[in-house]
């Protein structure tokens, strides 16, 4: 089975590392890719949102399947693009069609799909430019601190979460002027929830589902969570308090109804569903949806995965997910990313990338790295994950830790205290 996988992160070269290992693989295209994903497939120079170039490649080299790393090319209706074109509709796709990813697509959407289903999750009221006094008297009524969400995507930066009610309604309405270009137009007022956060993941036909191992990422830039907001600094699995009690509040407020909802309101899906909950108090409250895997927790959670990607994936586009079952390993794993000086601000790219050869018994999981007259340079803020099993969490991030040590390149930071918070 031919197979092109779209996207060049972290997440990318984790599932390109688990598809490769497959029976069913016969060769495995990533398009665009990075550094890593070169080692373990063929990198293809295409956008994920090229949707005409991809489908002319995917009959040039008779490609059966379609994996979406990103949520942009779903958002904008690559499934759907496959799915209404004769040549292409044969083509399993792996990622939900554009009404499915209105999940993440638009906030405001996946607050109105949970208050009819009955999903726990923050009181929220939507804003526009024609309701901004109304926007206003909500912040009002909330006690801090506020959380203002642009409704659709904005790279994952359109969340600010403000201690002061005037500075919130000062950034309603930047924000409804064009802070996130287009992701603003419409802009979501959410309760604060607080709690410990926890990424829970399936991976569904639409109809039935397998549960993926739990993680918890570090999004902020700073150790003890200060600084900015990343795209995630590391992550961890399993997650302690996601207990077998917890999970099941977890699968059956949360999971089972999202699932049998777009079930019921007609919506078809294949692919992965990313819960980003909020623990609260020991109840389970959904923060957001992803229609894709999480990044950086995919190179803390593919991995533990022991069972064939690839058949899941099969079944999960054949509507056969039901006849699966996954098989997890037990052991802890522990991811830290590498990133450059000053992200996530300003940062240089082009810097040479040495040691690579002491991962040892870690895994080394490309994020933004290229090659460059055959070596290895970095390519974006976050460079590059080291992931590493441990029979506790303790000895697989000391084992992430010796790995990064050995990993250079100019201006390399990364946190020390990536699950230190569980392990006191």
């Amino acid at each position: 089975m031919n197979v092109l996988l779209l996207g060049s992160g972290g997440r990318e070269h984790a599932l390109a590392w688990k598809l490769s290992q497959s029976k069913l693989l016969e060769k495995l295209y990533i398009a665009p890719g990075n550094a890593g994903t070169e080692e373990v497939g063929e990198n293809i120079d295409l956008s994920p949102n090229d949707f005409e170039s991809i489908g002319k490649f995917c009959v040039e080299k008779n490609v059966s399947m379609l994996v979406v790393g990103p949520e942009e090319p779903l958002v904008k209706g690559i499934h759907n693009h496959f799915a209404e074109n004769p040549e292409l509709s044969d083509i399993s796709v792996i990622g939900p069609r554009k009404e499915g990813a209105m999940l993440e697509g638009s906030k405001n959407f996946a607050n109105r799909f949970m208050e009819r289903h009955g999903i726990p999750t923050a009181g929220s009221f939507a804003v526009t430019r024609e309701n901004m006094s109304e926007g206003i008297e909500f912040i009002r009524s909330q006690s801090p601190p506020y959380v203002l969400k642009a409704d659709g995507l904005a790279a994952g930066k359109g969340v600010l979460i403000l201690e002061d009610a005037g500075t919130a309604e000062k950034e309603l309405q930047s924000m409804l002027e064009g802070k996130f270009g287009k992701a603003g137009e419409t802009v979501v007022i959410e309760e604060f929830l607080k709690g410990v956060e926890l990424s829970v993941f399936v991976l569904t036909d639409g109809e039935s589902y397998l549960l993926l191992p739990e993680a918890k990422d570090y999004k902020r830039i700073g150790e003890g969570d200060t600084g900015l907001n990343t795209g995630g600094m590391g992550s961890v699995s399993p997650v302690p308090f996601a207990d077998k009690p917890f999970m099941e509040k977890v699968e059956k407020q949360i999971i089972y109804p999202t699932i049998k909802g777009l079930f019921e309101e007609g919506v078809p899906y294949s692919g992965f569903i990313f819960f980003g909950l909020m623990n609260v108090a020991g109840n389970p409250y959904v923060v957001e949806y992803n229609v894709r895997m999480g990044d950086p927790e995919a190179e803390a959670v593919i991995p533990r995965i022991k069972t064939d990607l690839m058949e899941l994936f099969v079944a999960a586009g054949t509507s056969n997910l039901k006849k699966r079952s996954i098989s997890i390993d037990e052991r802890a794993l522990a991811s830290v990313m590498l990133v450059s000086e000053g992200y996530p601000g300003k940062y240089r790219k082009g810097l040479p990338v040495s040691g690579l050869e002491n991962g040892g018994e870690s895994i080394i999981f490309h994020a933004g790295t290229k090659y460059d007259n055959g070596k290895i340079v970095t390519n974006g803020g976050r460079v590059m994950a080291v992931s590493s099993f441990g029979n506790n969490l303790k000895e697989a991030l000391d084992k992430c830790y010796k790995t990064a040590g050995k990993i250079d390149f100019e201006g390399k930071y990364f946190r020390r205290d990536i699950g230190r918070d569980l392990l006191d």
